[in-house]
Parts: structure tokens; sequence; C-alpha cells
């Protein structure tokens, strides 16, 4: 009895209409919610990006300042003397 009811909604020709619609509608929803979720990882990894290229230019500032210092300690006293330190 209840597919019936609803076979012969469905069959009316203005019903049609608005199941295809409502149809396009839902699909146009999806794609924008779909979108807003691709943006949102687009903009975590851009963040995780920016936090590792932080760290690595700290890390690398921190490897040329161990290049750069005294090998012992008498390097290390000769930079005090000559003032280079």
């Amino acid at each position: 009895m209840i597919t019936t009811i609803l076979g012969g909604i469905a069959a009316a020709p203005w019903m049609k209409a608005a199941l295809r619609y409502g149809a396009i509608a839902v699909a146009i929803v999806l794609f924008l919610l779909s979108i807003r979720r691709s943006g949102e990882h687009v903009g975590r990894i851009a963040e995780r990006l920016e936090t590792t290229e932080k760290a690595n230019e700290i890390q690398r500032r921190m490897l040329e300042a161990a290049a750069r210092r005294p090998r012992n300690r008498y390097e290390l006293v000769e930079r005090l003397r000559d003032g280079g330190f």
C-alpha cells in the first residue's frame, strides 16, 4: 500500500521535477562541504610545513654555530685574546 502511494506521488510530473532539483541541491551541498574539508586539510598541511621549515632553520643555525666554535681550549684562548669571540 505504501509503495503504491509513493509510486503514485513519484509518477507525478511536479514530483519528478522536485526530486530532480532536490538531488541537484544535495549534490551541490556535498560538493561545497567537500571543498571546505579539503581546504582545511590544505591549511593543516601548510601549517605543518611552516613549522618544519622553522625547525630546520633553527637547526641549520645551530649547526653553523657549532662549525664556528673553537676546537680546543687553545683556540678559545686565542679568540679571546684577539677579541673575535
